[in-house]
């Protein structure tokens, strides 16, 4: 697979994973090893530094983790939970998320460009949780995100791409990485946002919430893989007439 970089480091796998919504830390641990990823996400609030039995205990060795602001409301709230974060030795990398509605969950935008801003002038490399909103995205990108990730669809709705248009738009816009974050059900959605062109995949309730977690975590890290290689490939031209796929010379009469 094909190394990409985010946030000044380097990575082989597109598959970032959560850890929320499993049965147990060893169900999470087997689950995150299965899916091959190397970076995994974690609520800060969940992060019981010195403890025992902690969700830290099912990270495996070698996984970076990427703290993130879950459950914040605010631009200020969002701030204050990564800065504890990094003073709890965590690291400078940080997954923003300002949820505006408690319903959907969808992002408040303004309250997310107001803490990116702030984030990033203290140092943190951000990587916002956004709409797919190619403006929204435009001004994160501006204010210094290392990544934008724009929703599929509602966190844990498993509906998949919803607007692989708008998702075009950004892709098409931005330099930075682009990360699909929430919507993702199966292993279908994961081809199709890697096939668009998109930097990776961030997926937690897709594995978790699974009959099998860690067949599914295989599936996703195998789609993820065909995915970014169909992308690369080139696909063939749409059309809409069929077009022999056999030669026509040497036939009879011709």
């Amino acid at each position: 697979m094909d190394e990409y970089e985010l946030a000044g480091h380097t990575f082989r796998s597109r598959l970032i994973v959560g850890t929320g919504r499993y049965r147990d830390l060893a169900e999470t641990r087997a689950a995150l090893e299965k899916s091959g990823a190397e970076l995994v996400t974690v609520a800060v609030r969940r992060v019981k530094l010195g403890e025992k039995g902690t969700i830290l205990d099912a990270i495996p060795e070698g996984m970076k983790l990427l703290p993130n602001t879950a459950g914040c409301y605010t631009a200020e709230e969002a701030v204050r939970t990564a800065r504890l974060a990094r003073e709890a030795g965590l690291t400078d990398l940080i997954k923003l998320e300002v949820i505006g509605d408690q319903e959907t969950l969808f992002p408040d935008v303004a309250e997310t460009i107001a803490a990116a801003k702030i984030l990033v002038k203290e140092g943190f490399r951000v990587l916002p949780y956004v709409t797919d909103d190619p403006v929204a995205c435009l001004r994160l990108e501006d204010a210094g995100c290392a990544a934008v990730m724009p929703l599929a669809a509602p966190i844990g709705s498993g509906l998949g791409i919803r607007n692989p248009y708008n998702l075009r738009i950004i892709l098409g816009r931005l330099k930075c990485p682009v990360i699909v974050d929430a919507g993702v059900g199966t292993a279908s959605d994961a081809a199709v946002a890697m096939e668009l062109g998109c930097t990776a995949i961030l997926m937690n309730t897709a594995i978790a919430a699974a009959k099998d977690p860690l067949l599914m975590a295989e599936a996703m890290k195998e789609a993820v893989m065909a995915g970014r290689k169909a992308y690369l490939a080139g696909r063939m031209p749409t059309r809409l007439y069929a077009n022999a796929s056999s030669p026509e010379t040497g036939l009879l009469g011709r």
